[in-house]
């Protein structure tokens, strides 16, 4: 039995991980799947102080308060960097840390750093002009999923997104590199996207699996089986 901890991407919640974390309780594992501060069933709770550090403490606390041990971290999109800021404040608590079609960042780095420039001046222009300056409104979900069912079920469950959470710049120790697995999963059918260049950037490293899905870029909706199936795998 294996506990994971699947961290949704921007402007999701713990709702997107709905089929995937059902194929892994099926298995006998335990699953939690937060739903990040701001987003969702939590979008009373954004501010403008809302940031990167929030959430990174948001699965920091989990981890803690829920004593857990020998856990599976997987971040999807914008949990990739939620994950990497958990895994460096709590390397000895994890077996494996698993980025689903994310990113990876260094120190010192933020989202809009790696973000596409154009993507990120939508962001700023979206946010100036329909977040009042500080909240990045969803884009539609053709842009994450191909299936108009599935399309149908994300568009009305998606949230604003903080943009301090996109500019904010992540500190790292490299303790998060110590975690002996890392799995990078790449929605290759996701292209254009900043992924295919991380993806293929983590081949240098020895301690890396990669893994690919040939789906859009939210694999735990669209591909359920492919990913639950390499969370599996990465835990060994």
């Amino acid at each position: 039995m294996t506990d994971f901890v699947l961290v949704h991407g921007a402007w999701h919640g713990g709702w997107c991980w709905r089929d995937v974390a059902g194929r892994l309780r099926a298995n006998g594992h335990v699953v939690y799947t937060p739903t990040l501060t701001g987003l969702a069933e939590r979008s009373h709770l954004l501010t403008r102080e809302t940031g990167l550090d929030t959430h990174i403490l948001d699965i920091v606390n989990l981890l803690d308060w829920e004593e857990l041990d020998d856990v599976v971290l997987c971040g999807h999109s914008y949990g990739g960097m939620v994950v990497t800021g958990a895994a460096d404040r709590a390397a000895g608590q994890l077996r494996a840390l698993v980025y689903l079609d994310a990113f990876v960042p260094a120190d010192g780095q933020s989202l809009h750093e790696m973000a596409p420039p154009e993507r990120v001046a939508a962001f700023e222009r979206a946010a100036a002009e329909r977040g009042g300056g500080w909240k990045v409104p969803p884009l539609p979900a053709s842009a994450w999923l191909d299936d108009p069912a599935q399309q149908a079920w994300v568009e009305p469950k998606v949230t604003p997104h903080p943009l301090r959470c996109f500019t904010e710049p992540l500190t790292l120790s490299g303790a998060w590199a110590t975690v002996a697995c890392k799995m990078h999963v790449l929605a290759s059918a996701n292209d254009p996207s900043p992924f295919h260049a991380i993806h293929a950037g983590v081949a240098s490293g020895p301690d890396w699996l990669r893994r690919r899905i040939d789906g859009p870029h939210d694999l735990m909706i669209s591909h359920p089986d492919e990913t639950a199936a390499l969370l599996l795998e990465a835990a060994g």
